[in-house]
């Protein structure tokens, strides 16, 4: 299984009065990871579009262990956790320069068509990603 690590750069619009990234912002940088993991494995959400195709998140969850603060460093880690034709759910890690973790989530996504919100099998209509994700799963 691949896991796709990105350099996040906290900017300071992202922080809070507290001094802390809002919370809000982790889904921002889950959705940067989730295109870079994409990227990695050969794919672009631009492909789907193309065909009016769209991936939108049916559930996310987050899970907030230690504040990041401006200046920090920062890294998304991204992987793939199931995957069923349909649904992708995406599992991730947020860890600062001392690579403790900041912050665990998973999103839930479901292909559909753009116009009419109708689920889709990825299998039909883009079977290299389809088999990407299926040996993602199994761990190879």
């Amino acid at each position: 299984m691949e896991i796709n690590r990105t350099e996040i750069e906290v900017r300071y619009q992202e922080t809070d009065q507290m001094g802390v990234v809002y919370h809000a912002n982790y889904l921002v940088w889950f959705e940067i990871g989730r295109t870079k993991y994409i990227e990695q494995l050969g794919f672009t959400y631009t492909a789907l579009e193309e065909i009016d195709v769209v991936s939108p998140v049916i559930d996310a969850q987050i899970s907030y262990k230690k504040p990041i603060k401006y200046g920090d460093n920062v890294f998304v880690e991204t992987w793939l956790e199931d995957y069923d034709g349909i649904r992708t759910t995406y599992g991730y890690k947020v860890t600062n320069g001392n690579d403790e973790i900041a912050v665990t989530g998973s999103t839930k996504h479901v292909v559909v068509q753009k116009d009419s919100f109708k689920p889709l099998l990825l299998r039909r209509i883009h079977p290299a990603w389809d088999q990407a994700y299926k040996r993602q799963v199994r761990g190879e």
